[in-house]
């Protein structure tokens, strides 16, 4: 595609921690590192380091629709939970229709105020989508599905053009 990504300034990318207590603390708090400490023996070492590098697969960004999980589930006639696709996005498109996320492939979308990603393929499943994330009982008839009526996909993959925080609620925009 030619493009390069626009990398978040650390500012950004900061996050709050929220004690047991309710309080929240800044990441880069050193109050945050002394009450991770108050109950270390002397010995031990604590360090927070922040990577550059990331710490996923190779798809960083998988998006999955909750209209896609509500279709899974008439079809298979089981309750289908969002959290079986293992997405690190879900979206309620207003399109309503499942599987809408498969007309965003080629193009990109802006998430909240910042981030922008390229949509770049389907998401192939495997037999991880069988399994409840509660219990780890397996329900075949999900994989069956998503390979007899959706060519074995469900989701879709995609690169982070712009980087930044997302929030639960953010928009989403289609760009082209």
């Amino acid at each position: 595609m030619g493009a390069n990504p626009v990398w978040a300034d650390p500012s950004e990318l900061m996050i709050d921690v929220e004690t047991p207590d309710g309080k929240t603390i800044a990441i880069d708090d050193p109050a945050l590192m002394d009450l991770l400490r108050a109950d270390i023996d002397q010995k031990h070492q604590l360090t927070l380091r922040r990577s550059e590098r990331a710490m996923t697969d190779c798809r960083p960004f998988s998006m999955f629709s909750l209209q896609s999980a509500r279709q899974l589930g008439e079809e298979t006639g089981v309750p289908i939970d969002k959290r079986r696709f293992r997405a690190n996005v879900y979206v309620d498109l207003a399109s309503g229709e499942g599987f809408a996320e498969n007309q965003f492939v080629g193009k990109s979308l802006r998430i909240g105020p910042k981030v922008v990603v390229t949509v770049l393929e389907r998401d192939a499943r495997c037999m991880m989508i069988t399994l409840d994330p509660d219990t780890t009982e397996k329900t075949p008839e999900i994989l069956k599905k998503v390979a007899q009526a959706h060519e074995g996909m469900a989701g879709v993959y995609g690169a982070i053009m712009v980087e930044g925080m997302l929030h639960k609620g953010d928009s989403v925009e289609l760009l082209d």
